[in-house]
């Protein structure tokens, strides 16, 4: 009974939460968070390297081949888009699986309880 209730307390939130979603759901979910970040993150790198070398930048600018520094800029970001999403599913598919786990533990531990229970109520002649 320790043992469930310490769970309750500590991850079985976190599990209880994550089970309350199919698993495909619960990984696109995460994704696509993890897609916002990344292109968040993405922006202000750039815009970080814009303002660093933004001298060199304005120097260049007409000498530039800018098609292929904007694919360039769409390349790495669909390389940063494309590897964070697939740390993201690898990551989240196994706490998915860890916490269905989890919570199938803990559900069966309910039962056993519950059954104990049953079983001294019915030594006691209570019904």
């Amino acid at each position: 009974m320790t043992r469930l209730a310490s769970f309750e307390q500590s991850e079985g939130k976190k599990s209880t939460a994550i089970g309350t979603y199919f698993k495909s759901d619960y990984i696109w979910k995460e994704i696509i968070k993890s897609v916002i970040y990344a292109t968040l993150t993405f922006f202000i790198v750039i815009a970080l390297y814009i303002c660093y070398d933004f001298e060199f930048i304005m120097e260049d600018i007409y000498s530039m081949d800018l098609m292929a520094f904007g694919k360039k800029v769409l390349f790495d970001y669909f390389l940063l888009v494309m590897i964070y999403g697939v740390i993201t599913f690898v990551i989240y598919s196994l706490r998915y699986t860890r916490a269905r786990r989890n919570l199938r533990r803990y559900y069966n531990n309910l039962r056993r309880l519950h059954q104990m229970y049953r079983k001294e109520d019915e030594a006691l002649g209570r019904d």
